[in-house]
């Protein structure tokens, strides 16, 4: 397992920062083909973060609308909205797709967007399924409410025929140690960490019948998105989410979706058809996946090229690549909170920090990415494949594109610390760019599911004029205006 962070400090390098003439004639900034309809304005992507603005119940709010308008102002090629959930069940504040009432909200999201790019951001949004997960109980609290009494319980306790309040009396009573020998592994998994559903439960109907309801549930979310105006739609097959343990080498259902290479790609390619039957072959459908799980027993860079060429073959209009945050390895959440899969060795690949091993956090995808784009080319096919993580400066960008790693680099930390960043570099103005510090003071802030800012957004304003804050009044939800 690679990645656990040690105690180098690393500082972000020095940039050199391009004349106009030489951004003009850049590989970062020449078109990229998506789709049959889409083509981006340059190569410069904003991938998917989830700044906790919606409603508890999934809506389009006023700061959703002005998240998005501060980044679309600064002109990316495609600008990716966040996670936003395929079902109609509560999520909290996280953007939903997962029914009609939400058509309003999204496409006045796609209005804002075209005008604070002036039509030159193409917009497509993530869409994404996720199993239930429930806080870290207390422990008194589990035994009494949470736990299913079984006979096995009344074995181990020596309470055969025992009534199931006396059962759990007794485990109440018992020391923590003891407790944990009568309880089963995933027993002892959700009073620890809290429960939390796997693909393989397949003990459960809901999660049995996944093979059977996702697809469509996919396929209406995409029908919304292109009803709404989007460009295209994202289906998030990444980390440690319901799709992505479907392609994990820990997914050992027995049904015919899992266990195999064949069986564990076979409904991510089910609710893949099910969206193109539904939206058509003109608009475009890319997939959001890991390159490395970075867990223990979990999928490598040669499961992601496989997976790569069979996307590929399916008629993919892009490969986006990331890497590791998953549940199985996160640290335990205290009482009271729920398990973040972006904590462990896994999560910190996935957002690489400058408190890290010898490697250093920047470019860590990069790997993974051009092995996946060299089995997709030598298959034959040309599908875009898009890398991010720990891109943070022009150069970098560039000499991925030129090496042929990738086809187009995305840049969210970064994006999120200048949204102005690609504009700025266009015009020869590189030298204001406001630079990440790759502290992930944003990502602790997601963690908590507070609404996320960055640490070098300008506090300071026109008193007449002041800027929206956050709820807890201490930071502003948008980054500071600016215009060439």
């Amino acid at each position: 397992m690679s990645g656990a962070p040690g105690n180098v400090r690393h500082e972000v390098p020095p940039a050199r920062w391009p004349s106009a003439e030489e951004a003009a004639a850049s590989l970062w900034f020449s078109p990229l083909r998506l789709s049959s309809t889409a083509t981006a304005r340059t190569r410069t992507w904003v991938p998917a973060m989830v700044p906790w603005r919606a409603t508890d119940e999934g809506f389009v709010t006023p700061q959703v609308l002005d998240w998005y308008r501060r980044f679309a102002r600064g002109r990316p090629g495609v600008l990716v909205v966040e996670a936003t959930g395929i079902r109609d069940v509560p999520s909290g504040p996280l953007l939903r797709i997962g029914h009609d009432r939400f058509l309003p909200g999204l496409r006045e999201l796609v209005r804002v967007v075209r005008e604070a790019s002036a039509g030159e951001t193409l917009l497509v949004i993530q869409v994404i399924d996720f199993l239930a997960i429930r806080r870290r109980p207390e422990p008194e609290k589990f035994l009494r409410r949470f736990l299913a009494v079984t006979d096995r319980h009344r074995e181990a306790l020596g309470l055969a025929g025992a009534a199931e309040e006396a059962v759990r009396e007794a485990l109440v009573r018992l020391p923590p140690d003891e407790l944990r020998r009568v309880l089963a592994p995933r027993e002892v998994e959700a009073l620890d960490y809290g429960a939390r559903e796997r693909v393989t439960d397949v003990e459960l109907p809901h999660v049995r019948d996944l093979p059977l309801t996702l697809p469509g549930l996919f396929a209406d979310a995409c029908a919304r998105a292109r009803d709404a105006g989007f460009d295209g739609v994202e289906l998030h097959y990444a980390h440690a989410y319901t799709m992505a343990s479907f392609l994990s080498r820990t997914n050992t259902r027995a049904d015919g979706y899992g266990g195999t290479l064949e069986g564990r790609v076979r409904l991510p390619l089910e609710v893949f058809a099910a969206v193109r039957a539904r939206v058509g072959a003109d608009w475009c459908v890319g997939v959001r996946y890991l390159g490395d799980e970075v867990i223990e027993g979990g999928s490598r860079v040669e499961d992601a090229c496989w997976f790569g060429v069979r996307f590929a073959r399916a008629g993919f209009d892009y490969l986006s690549v990331s890497k590791g945050g998953k549940f199985d390895d996160a640290k335990q959440p205290k009482v009271g909170e729920a398990v973040y899969p972006y904590t462990g060795p896994s999560g910190y690949e996935c957002m690489p920090t400058v408190l890290s091993d010898a490697r250093g956090p920047f470019g860590r995808n990069v790997p993974l990415a051009a092995a996946i784009r060299r089995a997709v080319r030598e298959a034959g096919f040309a599908t875009p494949v898009i890398v991010s993580g720990g891109i943070n400066g022009f150069d970098q960008a560039e000499e991925i594109l030129r090496r042929g790693e990738a086809d187009a680099v995305a840049a969210a930390r970064q994006t999120l610390a200048d949204p102005d960043w690609f504009r700025k570099i266009a015009l020869g103005r590189g030298a204001e760019v406001r630079r990440c510090k790759f502290t992930n003071y944003c990502e602790g802030l997601d963690q908590r599911h507070k609404q996320v800012t960055c640490q070098l957004w300008d506090r300071e304003f026109d008193p007449a004029a002041p800027p929206e804050l956050s709820s807890d009044g201490k930071r502003r939800l948008v980054a500071p205006d600016w215009s060439p």
